[in-house]
């Protein structure tokens, strides 16, 4: 296990407060509240955005890019759009300093010198990953086959469209593109050219810097470039106005388990 690393002393962090400090060159936010200190990444594990100087309400903070939340003492991501803990250190108060320590994953927080041990703190419910996802694999298609290969013989319309991308879901979350709210805007073109119906899409993204973006691009194209009368699949990404947690559908968010 790491040793502790002294990052400041108690008397830099009244209560209650809020302090960047670095431990091995990255970034920690570290916390005093109710007489425990609490650290964790200063990193939003969504799009990289700092946690530190956003408003700290109880033991939950919130990135103040788009809004995701994490919880002080554990890390745990408490709300969209992130899903995966940041990490969490230990801390320890010794001779007027605090010392931080990454903590192992397998355990929980050490006791501080200075309080009592802090109670276990239930980490928020999060999608099971799949153990065979990655940022390269295909589409997910409800029945097996080829993506919306059920929709692929029907009128082109933009209803239809939409339908059909509802097979396409981020790899990540395991929910569809559609009810995540990433697509703005379908257009099709009145007359075909030679190759059949050139379909536009505005889609978004949940960050500019989103990983799994060239997959669902990938992806959106494949799945409405199967229907018999779609020629060419133009996907722009545009990010006004930008993706929030409210453009999800309630069957997103059900399945999320955010009510």
């Amino acid at each position: 296990m790491a040793e502790f690393t002294r990052v400041a002393d108690v008397s830099e962090l009244p209560e209650p407060g809020k302090l960047l400090v670095e431990v091995d060159g990255d970034p920690v936010a570290l916390f005093h509240i109710d007489g425990h200190f609490h650290a964790i990444d200063d990193v939003c594990t969504h799009d990289g955005g700092p946690l530190v100087d956003s408003e700290l309400v109880d033991h939950t903070i919130a990135c103040p890019r788009h809004g995701a939340k994490f919880d002080i003492r554990t890390g745990a991501a408490l709300s969209m759009p992130a899903i995966r803990a940041t990490r969490a250190y230990d801390v320890k108060l010794e001779s007027g300093g605090i010392f931080l320590r990454l903590r192992e994953a397998s355990t929980g927080p050490v006791s501080q010198t200075t309080a009592s041990a802090m109670p276990a703190v239930p980490v928020a419910a999060q999608p099971a990953a799949s153990p065979t996802a990655s940022t390269t694999a295909p589409a997910t298609v409800a029945g097996g086959g080829n993506a919306a290969s059920g929709l692929a013989e029907q009128a082109l319309s933009e209803d239809l469209v939409r339908e059909m991308l509802k097979e396409v879901k981020d790899p990540e979350l395991f929910v569809n593109i559609v009810d995540l709210g990433l697509i703005y805007n379908v257009t099709i073109a009145s007359e075909p050219a030679d190759n059949g119906r050139q379909v536009a899409i505005d889609m978004t993204m949940t960050s500019p810097a989103c990983p799994a973006g060239p997959q669902l691009i990938a992806d959106t194209k494949r799945t409405v470039g199967s229907h018999r009368d779609v020629g060419d699949v133009e996907v722009r990404i545009v990010m006004e106005p930008p993706w929030t947690p409210d453009r999800m559908t309630d069957a997103a968010r059900d399945q999320l388990g955010i009510f």
